[in-house]
């Protein structure tokens, strides 16, 4: 096959630019000897029209509303697949055999518990303390026990890493949350699966026995899976960018638990839950009315849960949530009329022309943070329950970074836009 190339004509001279042919989606233009040869750089702020890396994990198209990891539809994944499947799949590139999947779990339970010397760590946080806070903490403290796994060229640390924090998120995360309500902390158990072990440490009581409805296990199972990798996200992004400094797993990770953080990433759902009660607690407000401020260009108003910085469709992500909503509701609260607020509020505005011409289609964050509320998770947790969810796609991502033999420490150029020359003043003249 013919190598393509693009021609680049500029002022200071002609440059031949090499294609990276892509397998779906856009190809790319390999500029990497644009600055040497012609001493110009790229301006793109938020890097959204530029490929830092070539990877094979995940397939976003947004103009037709797809998501695949390693080629699967993630409508399968979620229908036929546990969520340590999809973490097999997104960290090893295939979905694993009976025996081979039954050996993963295995191995996770074992790393399930964490040192005793953890709960001095999270005692010292205020009661106050996030739950994220706490979560990339937790994550860079645990490192501490494993230095051995910290060589990136190690393979079989890699792997030892990953198996632990995978392993062990779900027991941080539920430990921050026991910290934050004064409940003593649960210890995890070897005889459920990983959904269950993390709501049995979430809700149990030491006083009495807590069941895990299925249907609730079901439900949180498929919202990981949901949120299992999202390609060169803000967060995933971060983790590689940290990591291609040769800092070790755990301390990517926590990074790009900290750029989730943000409310413009991970805690979109919350704000979903803020603007719809805010609608339900306001006497005055109305579905129609918070269209009307959405669609006013003098009002800061936004309609939280629609519209997506890659998605020019509808986000397949919100078809699975939005398909299984009334299930989980009707099992764990009856009815909730945020839920028909929600419902509302989206077949209005896609209804609207206004919304359908801005292609601002209900996203993920939409559904999700109503149907955590119905699971029983407060909204301060809704970000951990994302963290804990992205980190299989986190790690595949650090450790593609770290195979591929293209990859440079991260070092974004700017383009100076500053005072050039100043004489300097002494600080008895100023």
């Amino acid at each position: 096959m013919t190598e393509r190339e693009a021609t680049l004509h500029t002022d200071a001279g002609d440059l031949e630019l090499p294609v990276v042919e892509p397998t779906a989606g856009n190809a790319g233009l390999d500029i990497r000897r644009l600055r040497g040869e012609l001493g110009y750089v790229t301006f793109d702020p938020g890097f959204a029209n530029t490929a830092g890396t070539k990877s094979s994990i995940t397939y976003v198209d947004g103009a037709a509303g797809e998501l695949r990891h390693r080629g699967y539809r993630i409508e399968d994944l979620a229908e036929h697949c546990s969520f340590l499947e999809v973490a097999y799949l997104l960290l090893f590139g295939e979905l694993p055999t009976r025996a081979q999947l039954e050996a993963w779990s295995l191995e996770i339970k074992h790393h399930t518990l964490l040192s005793e010397e953890m709960k001095r760590f999270f005692d010292a946080f205020p009661r106050s303390a996030h739950p994220m806070a706490i979560l990339s903490s937790a994550t860079n403290a645990i490192s501490t026990f494993y230095e051995t796994y910290y060589n990136p060229s190690d393979s079989e640390a890699v792997i030892e890493s990953a198996k632990r924090l995978i392993a062990k998120m779900p027991t941080i995360a539920a430990w921050a949350y026991k910290k934050s309500i004064g409940q003593p902390y649960v210890y995890p158990r070897n005889d459920l699966d990983y959904v269950e072990n993390f709501l049995h440490m979430m809700f149990a009581l030491p006083v009495e026995e807590t069941k895990i409805d299925p249907v609730v296990a079901r439900a949180l199972n498929v919202l990981l899976i949901l949120h299992a990798d999202h390609g060169q996200n803000c967060s995933t992004a971060t983790v590689r960018s940290v990591g291609s400094a040769r800092a070790n797993l755990f301390a990517s990770v926590a990074a790009g638990m900290n750029a989730l953080w943000g409310p413009l990433h991970g805690g979109a759902n919350q704000a979903v839950i803020e603007m719809l009660q805010e609608i339900l607690d306001d006497p005055d407000a109305t579905v129609e009315s918070t269209i009307a401020r959405a669609k006013d260009p003098n009002d800061p108003f936004r309609l939280m849960g629609f519209g997506h910085r890659v998605y020019r469709n509808y986000d397949p992500r919100a078809k699975v949530l939005r398909s299984f909503a009334h299930e989980v509701l009707e099992r764990t609260s009856g009815t909730d009329p945020m839920l028909e607020v929600a419902q509302e509020l989206e077949a209005r505005a896609l209804a609207d022309p206004y919304f359908a011409e801005r292609k601002l289609f209900p996203n993920v964050d939409f559904y999700s943070g109503i149907i955590f509320r119905a699971l029983g998770f407060p909204p301060r947790m809704f970000t951990v329950l994302f963290a804990i969810g992205r980190l299989p796609g986190w790690i595949a991502n650090w450790k593609e970074m770290i195979e591929d033999p293209d990859t440079r420490i991260t070092r974004p150029r700017q383009v100076y836009v500053g005072i050039v020359d100043r004489p300097f003043v002494p600080i008895d003249r100023r």
